[in-house]
């Protein structure tokens, strides 16, 4: 009977180790888990096609790793434009994360993506696909975008079981004159 005992709390002891290195695995999205997704518009552009970032766009680009470095993001996302690039660069090198490239012609598509994937994510776009994301992820855009001077438009979009989706609207970085 001692035998039977023991070999009963072994395969018990054996099946609950089992169980736990099973649960730590890998990561895996819980539905309770709270989504958060962060969007910017570029920062402030030279002028011509696919322009690069001016000096106080790249100090803003800074200012945005700055202000998000204890967010704990897992993704950055960004158009295949320098400008979108360089402004999530500082953030990708913040964080040791690729930035993986996303269509702006297909929002609900990505929207869907994101929501599925589920954790913490920063998207970097433009003035007239940034609010139009933030809308297809269920949020509120506000006002649009001033084209010609707005770069410090800061929106979280929240995600969670037990409030539904939520928009804080926010500014940062330091405002730069047309240079």
């Amino acid at each position: 009977m001692k035998t039977f005992t023991r070999r009963f709390i072994f395969a018990g002891l054996l099946l609950a180790l089992t169980g736990c290195v099973g649960l730590e695995a890998g990561p895996s999205q819980d539905v309770n888990e709270t989504t958060i997704v962060y969007l910017v518009r570029h920062a402030e552009k030279q002028a011509g096609a696919n322009p690069s970032l001016t000096a106080g766009g790249k100090t803003r680009a800074d200012q945005l790793a700055e202000r998000l470095a204890g967010a704990e993001l897992q993704y950055i996302h960004s158009t295949n434009y320098r400008r979108t690039l360089e402004t999530a660069a500082p953030v990708a090198q913040e964080f040791g994360l690729d930035v993986q490239l996303y269509d702006p012609r297909d929002l609900p598509a990505f929207a869907r993506q994101v929501k599925e994937q589920g954790g913490r994510h920063l998207v970097v776009g433009h003035s007239n696909t940034t609010p139009a994301l933030v809308s297809a992820l269920g949020g509120d855009p506000g006002t649009p975008i001033d084209e010609k001077s707005e770069y410090d438009r800061l929106y979280i979009v929240t995600f969670s079981a037990d409030s539904g989706v939520s928009t804080d609207l926010q500014r940062y970085g330091v405002r730069y004159d047309a240079e």
